[in-house]
This record gives structure tokens, C-alpha cells and sequence, in this order.
């Protein structure tokens, strides 16, 4: 249950050629990993925990994500959903089913440079697991800010930080305060295919759990008609952490589908 709180702090196909001029390939490739991009998204990813620490178990998160923008008079927003399918060690078993939900809405902020992207809003996280097992039956709420810096064709960076704080829900279950910071990378190797490193660092105000991954990945990202695929997969390692349940090692792959106007 620890794990599924830190994971919400924090996302197949065959690659089919570009068919849009250099400049363009460029630009959208290099936009395929921004979280504040202006347009509908579709993004599924998977972590395959390979060995928790303490109980030396595998664990498996699947995520469904789906960002739309929206205007709210003349501010711009993007609302990014995301619900899991959690398969967590439970005694001698694992229990599978679905996770709890977690909501964020940024506000854009115009940074006078197209190519950077910033944006700062709410969050909140719904006890919405089908099992106690899978979820943390509380309901918890803060904040989220996200970087994306594109203004170099070859090298994207940017972060993801979040804090949430339970605020409400079972009596039973450990609270918890989390601060998550995903910093991220992507050096373009031409062709659309590009190297990347995405993990998350997580640290639990409640009981100074923490998990400290590092990893590198490679991705390809392809254009068919009018959605651009992202394909990725990212192995990642502790590098340092404290508490049961956090991951020693583990695989990050996802499909992300940017739907363009």
C-alpha cells in the first residue's frame, strides 16, 4: 500500500516511417514527451517491479492516462487523469485490481518562449481501489508544477514535483504526506528515436519512507495520419531508499498517443 502511494506521486506497436518534412519530425519529436503539450493524449504505461525492499517480492503497476487542455475564460489548463491496475505481494499471494484515482488540473503560464512549457495547479487522489489491498482508502489532495523546456531540438528537460497529503478516509489506514519529483530527459538520436531517463523520486513526510531510482531508456516516437506515437522502455535501479515496499529495481515501458488537431 506504501508503494501504491508513492507510485501516484506519481505512464505493441510497429513503427511505421514519418511522413512529414525534417523540421516538423523534429519539432514533434521533441514535443512527444511534454506532459503540458496542447492537445489530447492518451498514455499507457506500465512498472514492473522486479524485487520490493524487505520482502524481496515483485510488484506491477499498469497505468491509464488521459490529459485533455481546456480554457477557462482567457486562462489555459490541462487536466491530466491517471487510474492503475495494481498487483501488489500480499501474504503469500498477490492481489490484483484496480488502483485509486488521481486528478490534476495546470494552469498554463505564459512564459513568452513557445518551446518552454510551465503550469502549477491542483491535485486530488479519489479512494477508488476495487480492493482495500490495492489502494490506501484515504483521500488525499495538493499540488503539482511541471517544466518542459524544448527549446533545444536535440536535448528536452524538464520536472514533474508534486505534494499530496491525506486528508480524509479509513481510520485504519497510515496516512500520508508525500512530496514526488520526476526529473526528465531526452537527448534525440535523430530518425525519432531518442535515448531518455524519467524516474521517480518519492519521500513520505509521515514516516521518512523514501525511494530514490535512477535509469536510462530508450524510446521512439513515429506519426501515422494524425496521432503521434511515443514508444519507450526504461529499466531503473535504487539508488537509495528507506522503507518496505519500495522498488530495488524495476521496468518502466509505456505507449503515450498525442492526438494532433
Amino acid at each position: 500500500m506504501k508503494h501504491e502511494l508513492q507510485q501516484l506521486a506519481w505512464a505493441l506497436l510497429l513503427a511505421v516511417p514519418w511522413s512529414i518534412a525534417s523540421g516538423q519530425e523534429d519539432d514533434a519529436a521533441a514535443q512527444a514527451n511534454n506532459p503540458l503539450a496542447n492537445m489530447t493524449a492518451f498514455n499507457i504505461q506500465n512498472y514492473y517491479v522486479g524485487r520490493q525492499t524487505e520482502t524481496g517480492k515483485n510488484a506491477n503497476q499498469f497505468w491509464m492516462r488521459y490529459a485533455q487542455p481546456f480554457s477557462g475564460g482567457e486562462s489555459n489548463w490541462l487536466m491530466r487523469a491517471s487510474l492503475p491496475v495494481n498487483s501488489f505481494p500480499v501474504d503469500s499471494h498477490h492481489e490484483t485490481g484496480i488502483g485509486d484515482l488521481n486528478i490534476f488540473s495546470a494552469y498554463l503560464i505564459d512564459t513568452g518562449n513557445p518551446s518552454v512549457s510551465f503550469g502549477i495547479g491542483p491535485q486530488i487522489t479519489a479512494p477508488t481501489a476495487s480492493k482495500k489491498t490495492v489502494g490506501s482508502e484515504k483521500w488525499s489532495a495538493g499540488l503539482v508544477n511541471v517544466l518542459f523546456d524544448a527549446s533545444s531540438p536535440k536535448f528536452q528537460y524538464g520536472y514533474l514535483l508534486s505534494w499530496q497529503s491525506s486528508f480524509a478516509g479509513s481510520g485504519r489506514r497510515e496516512d500520508a504526506d508525500i512530496v514526488a519529483l520526476q526529473p526528465f530527459a531526452m537527448y534525440q538520436l535523430g530518425g525519432g528515436t531518442y535515448l531518455r531517463a524519467a524516474p521517480i523520486w518519492t519521500y513520505n513526510l509521515e514516516n521518512d519512507g523514501y525511494s530514490v531510482p535512477v535509469g536510462l531508456g530508450i524510446g521512439q516516437v513515429f506519426k501515422r495520419q494524425k496521432t503521434v506515437y511515443n514508444l519507450f522502455i526504461e529499466p531503473q535501479f535504487s539508488a537509495a531508499s528507506r522503507g518496505p515496499g519500495q522498488p530495488d529495481w524495476q521496468i518502466y515501458l509505456g505507449l503515450n498517443m498525442q492526438f494532433l488537431n
